[in-house]
């Protein structure tokens, strides 16, 4: 009520004012005519119509200043509404539209007038309809300013992406609830942030790619490798089974050559003293009639012929298999054996060995013989050695028998491979041992000896794990 009553004091001040300034004018006016004051009855009247006429001249001047800053106002007005870079709608509480500038209206490409009183929500997709229901909502609840992103629809034809901005609002009628909301397209930024989306998954895809183009080339490096690998494994295989084939057809060949020898020894030694015995006891039926006293004689030279010829048995038995490996053990058939090398050919020969040796199986010994008789043997025929160690030792595990010699050695040029004609003893002495899980191997220089290395486990647990051979180590004699 205060405020209702000080609107007609301002106001009639303001008249007031306005008559005290149209009285002054007319005073002016006065004095510029010249004329002289006259009774205030005669011009009373004409005072008052001159004093109503400034008024409403200065009135008129007044609301003409007032209509142009009006006018101004209003065109700075509809420059930042209607032009606005963004839309600007007012929206009642049931999301009727209000009021909408010119950018709001070309968003919608609807007409401005065609928008009135319409409902906001027929422009959202329906997919995006709850989000702006909730927006809405939030924004009439006075819970202050919202944000909303939703997809519009342009024209029944095209679909856009809006960013909503929005405050609530009373309006002077009735104090109801509506709200202000800026509208902006963004639909560019959706495309951008999807372009960066899909460029995302795309470089995460080319990340997964190139890792897997990784995986499949070590996978192919794998691959290629174990099919070397195959090859070499099969190159070996047929290797061995030519070796194998050719080892076969050369122990057949041995065999057959030792029975030719064993049946020439026999033909030409055996059976001739065998017959010179039979003759020589032919004529002792005639001289021990003619002769008695030479009777003794050739009673000896006959025996000496039966003692021969049993030593040469006895030689050919100790070449097939000595008795003394079965009867006494490998040492003592070592140490014969190594006396009578020694004997026939000269060569100063060293046995050690350690006791415990005689406990191992009988073809673990049986194999260490066989192995020692081939490398003496060998170094009969081509070493010209002086001197020979032959040396058994135990091991972790395994049983190691080295045969060193200083004779005139060779000359190692690459893995051992058996030829059609020599180095079948190597190959049997590898063979046997390998049978037992063994390891064989040879190392010579020129002028430097040679050194041949026989190992076996101990037992059979660690046989059925064949050592692995050194192939650079395992060379024969030429």
């Amino acid at each position: 009520m205060d405020q209702i009553n000080q609107k007609p004091n301002i106001r009639s001040l303001a008249t007031a004012k306005l008559r005290r300034s149209a009285e002054k004018r007319l005073r002016v006016k006065l004095s510029k005519r010249g004329h002289e004051r006259t009774e205030a009855e005669t011009h009373r009247l004409v005072h008052e119509l001159e004093v109503h006429q400034i008024e409403l001249e200065m009135q008129n001047e007044e609301l003409q200043s007032a209509r142009d800053k009006l006018e101004t106002a209003l065109d700075q007005y509809s420059e930042l509404y209607d032009f606005a870079p963004v839309g600007y709608f007012s929206l009642d509480d049931q999301g009727r539209i209000l009021k909408v500038n010119l950018k709001g209206a070309a968003l919608l490409g609807v007409p401005r007038p065609r928008l009135i009183n319409r409902l906001f929500m027929s422009f959202v997709l329906p997919s995006s309809r709850p989000f702006f229901v909730t927006f809405l909502e939030r924004v009439l609840g006075a819970m202050g300013g919202q944000v909303c992103e939703a997809e519009l629809l342009k024209d029944k034809a095209t679909s856009f992406w809006a960013s909503f901005h929005g405050a609530s609002s009373i309006s002077g009628k009735g104090n109801k609830k509506s709200c202000r909301v800026v509208v902006s397209d963004i639909t560019s930024l959706k495309q951008a942030q999807e372009a960066q989306r899909r460029m995302e998954a795309l470089a995460a895809a080319n990340a997964e790619l190139r890792q897997e183009i990784i995986q499949r080339q070590a996978t192919e490096r794998c691959l290629e490798e174990s099919k070397q690998e195959q090859i070499q494994l099969l190159q070996h295989s047929q290797e061995l089974h030519d070796e194998l084939r050719l080892l076969s057809r050369q122990v057949i060949s041995a065999q057959e050559e030792e029975r030719k020898r064993i049946s020439r020894e026999l033909h030409d030694v055996i059976a001739q003293t065998l017959t010179s015995i039979s003759l020589r006891l032919a004529a002792l039926k005639t001289e021990a009639a003619r002769d008695p006293k030479s009777l003794e004689q050739s009673i000896g030279r006959t025996q000496e012929e039966v003692v021969r010829s049993v030593n040469i048995v006895h030689r050919f038995a100790r070449e097939l298999r000595p008795a003394v490996l079965d009867d006494l053990g490998l040492v003592p058939a070592l140490h014969e054996f190594l006396k009578q090398f020694g004997a026939e050919t000269g060569v100063r020969v060293k046995l050690s060995a350690f006791s415990e040796v005689e406990r191992v199986s009988e073809d673990r010994r049986t194999v260490l013989y066989r192995v020692a008789n081939e490398a003496i043997a060998n170094i009969r025929r081509h070493a010209r050695a002086s001197h020979v160690e032959v040396e058994i030792q135990k091991l972790d595990g395994s049983l190691r028998m080295t045969i060193k010699d200083d004779g005139k050695g060779f000359q190692q040029q690459g893995p051992f491979r058996a030829r059609k004609d020599k180095r079948l003893g190597l190959l049997g002495m590898r063979e046997r041992l390998e049978m037992l899980g063994g390891e064989f191997r040879i190392v010579s220089m020129p002028g430097k000896g040679t050194t041949v290395v026989a190992q076996i486990p101990l037992n059979d647990r660690s046989s059925r794990r064949r050592a692995p051979l050194s192939p650079s180590l395992i060379h024969g004699y030429e």
